[in-house]
């Protein structure tokens, strides 16, 4: 797997952090974060649960608001700008439409129950793309065959399995050729034996497109072997920053060596 991340010609970050900062009443989440996602970069945050990497994700996917600082994609800020020495929200529109450009993928799913999988799966290509609905549902059938499941185009997601479920979403997440893919935690609801089968067809997507992503996960092997870049973070700080076999092999961070060989050994 290489380690360094596929950017191009480009140099623009795909993602910026700049200044952030994130409360949810007296409690700080995230304080004065800082950091750069380059185009192609596969990014995993790690760390102890509470420690603010959901929080990031959800954002840069604008599930929460910014208390303070900046987000930017490709350089356009994606909920607030600096204008004349003043922090103010951008427009709805510029938000939309960089919120097109990303994807994510959730812990519970988070599929519409009342709509079959192919509904779920066209739903945003089709109304917020624009896509037609005869090319949206021929890329949705690729896409189920992608993921493994090409005979649950009719089925509704409550009779499959969790396993299935994920999978629905990974596919309902790539539908919309996102740049960014965001993975919150997407084996932690799952049941043991078929974590591998999620996990293999994310290495899939890692290894043959050039998407951008940004993991959450404590499925350490998987971090390993798909990331060009680990952050440990810890109280809402990243304590330490790096390609994978230095932070899983070498830690500087007495808190990174703690972590991991607490992870590691359950």
């Amino acid at each position: 797997m290489p380690t360094e991340a596929r950017t191009g010609g480009d140099q623009t970050p795909v993602i910026e952090f700049r200044d952030v900062e994130k409360r949810f009443g007296d409690n700080v989440v995230l304080k004065d974060l800082n950091f750069t996602v380059a185009r192609g970069e596969r990014v995993t945050l790690i760390g102890p649960s509470g420690s603010g990497k959901t929080t990031i994700l959800r954002l840069v996917m604008t599930l929460e608001e910014l208390t303070g600082g900046y987000i930017y994609v490709d350089g356009e800020p994606l909920s607030h700008e600096d204008r004349d020495g003043k922090r103010v929200p951008v427009s709805k529109s510029q938000q939309k439409r960089l919120r097109t450009r990303i994807g994510m993928v959730f812990q519970q799913f988070n599929l519409f129950p009342n709509m079959t999988v192919l509904e779920n799966i066209i739903e945003a290509p089709v109304h917020v793309l624009g896509m037609s609905k005869r090319d949206a549902t021929d890329k949705a059938h690729r896409l189920l065959e992608q993921v493994g499941l090409p005979d649950k185009a009719n089925a509704h997601p409550t009779s499959l399995s969790g396993g299935q479920q994920q999978r629905v979403a990974i596919a309902r997440a790539l539908a919309m050729d996102p740049e960014i893919l965001l993975l919150d935690e997407v084996t932690s609801a799952l049941d043991p034996e078929v974590v591998g089968d999620v996990l293999e067809i994310l290495r899939e997507v890692a290894e043959t497109t050039n998407v951008t992503m940004l993991i959450v996960t404590h499925e350490m092997g998987f971090a390993r072997d798909v990331s060009h870049r680990v952050m440990m973070f810890d109280g809402g700080r990243v304590i330490e920053d790096g390609p994978p076999e230095k932070i899983f092999s070498h830690p500087e961070h007495e808190r990174t060596q703690q972590f991991l060989s607490a992870v590691l050994r359950d």
